[in-house]
């Protein structure tokens, strides 16, 4: 009997040796390894990943209602390709083929180098031998405008600059559009590529920033061209050359 309790408690006593190993072991284990959350914007608890005793709560994506954003179905993706160049492009009216350069009759009695301005029609024409003209489409003087009489070409310049007088400045601010006193010569200058002083006056045979308003009442009382004409008419006349605007 005693033997037998002898051998139980040593039993027990080896028990009790591996359970207290086996809780010190686990005093000195390697705890899980602290994990920092990407989202530093958290509550510096939340972000200890897998720590002892802390349970991290669920988190929503930040993201999620922006990337749905780039979930359209097929169709929208192909409306939105069509739509979106819309929106963006300006669309300007075509210039009506009538008024392109083209060789006409002509049985006037100006003598060939003459300018003639034709502000009903919307003409220019050049008048040429045999009893032709080169006929070239314009933009005239707006209703309020309108002029007519017989000066000579007194100047000719490339890519003009451009000093609107006081009186169209005046005008224009009446009307809140602010106009620069000076503006030098290029592409944005509503004189355009080329220019022809007619006599003493203000007004000029000039291209022009805005080609589809050719044909029309557009203008401060100046003959407007097209560039591309308003050139090829530089060409082809002098100084001193009559024009005669009717």
């Amino acid at each position: 009997m005693k033997t037998a309790f002898s051998l139980l408690l040593g039993a027990a006593a080896v028990l009790a040796a591996g359970a207290t190993t086996s809780f010190a072991n686990d005093r000195y284990a390697n705890r899980p390894p602290v994990m920092v959350s990407p989202d530093l914007s958290a509550p510096w608890v939340l972000q200890l990943g897998h720590a002892p005793g802390i349970v991290r709560p669920a988190r929503q994506p930040t993201q999620q209602p922006q990337r749905r954003l780039f979930q359209a179905q097929p169709d929208q993706q192909r409306t939105a390709a069509v739509q979106q160049p819309a929106r963006r492009m300006v669309m300007r009216p075509q210039i009506d083929p009538i008024y392109l350069p083209q060789e006409v009759a002509y049985d006037g009695p100006q003598k060939p180098g003459t300018i003639v301005i034709d502000t009903h029609q919307n003409f220019l024409y050049l008048v040429e031998k045999n009893g032709k003209a080169r006929r070239y489409g314009v933009g005239t003087g707006k209703p309020g405008f309108e002029w007519s009489g017989t000066h000579k070409i007194t100047d000719k310049k490339v890519w003009p600059d451009w000093r609107p007088p006081a009186a169209m400045i005046a005008r224009e601010a009446a009307k809140g559009r602010y106009l620069p006193t000076y503006l030098a010569g290029g592409i944005e200058n509503p004189l355009g590529a080329r220019a022809l002083y007619l006599g003493t006056t203000e007004y000029r045979i000039h291209g022009t920033n805005q080609p589809w308003t050719i044909g029309g009442a557009v203008s401060s009382g100046c003959i407007r061209m097209r560039n591309e004409d308003v050139v090829d008419l530089y060409e082809r006349v002098n100084v001193g050359a009559t024009v005669e605007v009717i």
